[in-house]
């Protein structure tokens, strides 16, 4: 145990304003399921540790002027506001959009916060406002979970028709969601 173990969370983040030891212990106690949550959306280790590394540095540089009431919901929110940013901004390997809407928000993040439902309902709506065979090749893949070959098959279509439908609706996505771009930017 650590000169800071046993102190609460909000000791601590008094004690960091004078004690860089008392920020080590918030990171030491924070870091791996930060860590974990980054990387249940990003799947990519070196990208989560940047998240986590601007996250820190972030209430390092910030910490004069830190008032939190609960300091791992603050950095959890934090750390769902910097994944989203980077997918947003591009900063994400392409395959990831690949995967975008078969990752489960509430595995990732499950405190099921109003902006997590709010993404839900913009992804659905988004889903909606595709062209009708656009919607159903993108529906099966996401939500039914078929391999292009089994929606070919179903459809009645080639599988780089398949391909090229669900390319389509990920490029579409990937637009209106930077088109988000306040929603996503509430970071701290």
């Amino acid at each position: 145990m650590t000169a800071y173990g046993g102190y609460s969370d909000q000791d601590l983040v008094i004690l960091m304003k004078k004690d860089d030891a008392a920020f080590n212990e918030i990171y030491e106690r924070y870091w791996s399921i930060l860590y974990r949550s980054a990387f249940n959306v990003l799947k990519d280790e070196d990208l989560c540790l940047d998240v986590l590394q601007e996250v820190f540095i972030w209430v390092w540089e910030h910490r004069a002027d830190l008032q939190v009431r609960s300091l791992k919901a603050y950095l959890q929110v934090a750390v769902k506001y910097k994944v989203a940013n980077y997918i947003r901004n591009g900063k994400v390997r392409e395959s990831f959009y690949l995967r975008i809407p078969k990752i489960e928000l509430d595995t990732a993040f499950p405190d099921e916060t109003l902006e997590v439902k709010e993404l839900k309902e913009i992804i659905d709506r988004f889903v909606e406002e595709l062209p009708a065979r656009c919607r159903e090749v993108f529906q099966l893949s996401r939500n039914e979970h078929l391999s292009n070959k089994d929606i070919a098959i179903r459809l009645g279509i080639s599988e780089k028709t398949v391909e090229n439908q669900i390319n389509k609706g990920l490029k579409k996505l990937k637009l209106d969601l930077g088109r988000f771009s306040i929603f996503f930017s509430l970071l701290v």
